[in-house]
């Protein structure tokens, strides 16, 4: 029977190596000079330190550029308040991974709203939907695709 799984998922190599290059193109520009700005990268949590507010805007518009360019989607983006301390501005932004538990019942209901002839259910973090034709399956896929949601999904395990 045919199935696939509804995953949300981070290539977190590319995103250490956008990570980098930010850091380096802060190095670089002008505007930056003696700020002593940087990003900080702890597993899925980036951490922008900056002397002021503004600085860490530009930072983080810098940080979801280079994310974009290595292919990762901006919208898995958790980006906390700036906080303010003495001489230091930082802000914490979180890259998340997984769907979560309100998602995935999000997630099904769509798919049993439409009514198709397949089933999804929930395991752990992915939502795996099969059916008896591949063509319900890609029309699942295209439904979620239209659905405005918070985490960008992707599709894999794609099995016959």
């Amino acid at each position: 029977m045919p199935s696939f799984d509804v995953v949300s998922e981070i290539d977190m190599h590319e995103a250490a190596n956008a990570v980098d290059q930010a850091n380096r193109e802060v190095g670089t520009r002008f505007d930056f000079k003696g700020t002593d700005s940087k990003f900080e990268q702890n597993e899925a949590e980036i951490t922008l330190i900056s002397t002021s507010d503004f600085q860490l805007k530009q930072m983080l518009d810098m940080l979801q550029t280079k994310l974009a360019k290595r292919g990762i989607d901006i919208a898995c983006m958790d980006i906390k308040e700036p906080e303010m301390t003495g001489q230091q501005a930082r802000q914490l932004t979180t890259l998340r991974q997984g769907i979560e538990s309100d998602l995935a019942k999000k997630v099904v209901k769509i798919i049993k709203e439409k009514k198709l002839k397949v089933q999804a259910a929930i395991q752990g973090d992915k939502v795996r939907v099969t059916g008896k034709k591949r063509d319900d399956l890609q029309q699942v896929m295209s439904v979620l695709r239209e659905a405005k949601l918070d985490m960008p999904l992707q599709y894999n395990n794609f099995r016959d």
